[in-house]
């Protein structure tokens, strides 16, 4: 299948079945991050924030106790996750788009992130989709997703090419030299599923 391909079919499984059972399979993961966001507003403070693949807004949730709700975004390309986070969070402004076109202006917001969201993106489209997330960045990019040294396919649920881990930190250097390591961290996987997974942050901040 070529490159657009491919992407379409991925981004059809998301906005369809598949999708809405990701959101029901997640409902409760984002209940014991609230520290982590305290954490990172309080290091490295900032007012205005966009999530791309927000989901249900578990991490929104938290960023709206933090900063002005009305300057917190999340973006998703799945109806029904964002039917909840407009329920759920009304003052937070829940956008439906593709992470390889944001519709937002260069340099808008303090913070743009990804949590578990490039790991289901095909390599070859990563590129655009993380060039998205920088542009969109006034000044910091956070990205937190499954690691590894080397490119590597991990069976999802019975759909190729739908989850890889690599090494996010590095390739975000190597696209975008002007952005700074600032701080990198690891956030292991709780016993009851909430939380994090096994997550693997890198903050960058652009020079």
């Amino acid at each position: 299948m070529s490159e657009s391909g491919e992407v379409e079919r991925l981004e059809a499984l998301w906005r369809d079945d598949f999708g809405d059972r990701y959101v029901e399979r997640n409902r409760a993961a984002a209940e014991h991050r609230e520290p982590f966001w305290k954490w990172l507003h309080e290091a490295f403070p900032f007012e205005s924030v966009l999530e791309v693949g927000c989901n249900l807004g578990g991490n929104l949730h938290w960023l709206a106790q933090l900063v002005d709700p009305t300057r917190v975004v999340g973006v998703d390309i799945n109806a029904q996750a964002l039917r909840e986070v407009r329920q759920t969070l009304p003052d937070v402004n829940a956008v439906k788009a593709s992470a390889r076109s944001l519709p937002f202006r260069d340099a808008q917001f303090d913070l743009t992130f990804t949590t578990t969201v490039l790991i289901h993106q095909p390599p070859d489209a990563l590129p655009i989709v993380m060039n998205e997330v920088v542009r969109t960045s006034r000044r910091y990019v956070l990205c937190g997703e499954y690691h590894a040294d080397e490119l590597e396919e991990v069976p999802y649920r019975g759909e190729r090419g739908a989850l890889f881990k690599r090494d996010w930190g590095a390739l975000y250097q190597h696209l975008f030299p002007e952005l700074k390591l600032l701080d990198k961290r690891f956030e292991a996987a709780q016993p009851d599923g909430s939380g994090w997974d096994d997550v693997t942050f890198w903050l960058f901040e652009k020079r």
